[in-house]
């Protein structure tokens, strides 16, 4: 294995930087020493045929890097089409159909004539 350092480093890593590169039959044969090596803060480098392939890191880094987990919208879906289909009742059709008939000067007053009252202090 190449190291920074002439010997394992199993304590914390001082240097959060700190990598080591090896090959991938070292990594299979040294996984438990490189799994307490990124736990430490250091990053391994993997490769293969004298190519960096891959890179182990702590989970905690992997999580910094991930960003956060992806949320399943199916619920959100299901539950604003439930509420959409219970909005679409004939009666809420036709007050649709009649909003879209008035002209700009009529929805301008059902909107005033709807409106709570304020008092004189605008509140």
């Amino acid at each position: 294995m190449t190291k920074r350092s002439g010997r394992a480093r199993t304590s914390h890593v001082e240097d959060p930087a700190a990598t080591t590169t090896v090959t991938s039959t070292e990594a299979q044969n040294a996984l438990g020493e490189l799994i307490d090596r990124v736990g430490s803060g250091e990053r391994v480098y993997i490769t293969r045929y004298g190519r960096p392939r891959a890179v182990l890191v702590s989970a905690e880094t992997w999580a910094e890097l991930a960003g956060p987990v992806p949320v399943d919208l199916s619920e959100l879906e299901a539950s604003f089409e439930a509420r959409l289909r219970r909005m679409q009742t004939p009666d809420h059709q036709s007050a649709v159909d009649t909003l879209f008939e008035m002209s700009g000067e009529e929805v301008g007053k059902a909107a005033f004539d709807t409106a709570p009252l304020r008092d004189a202090e605008g509140c």
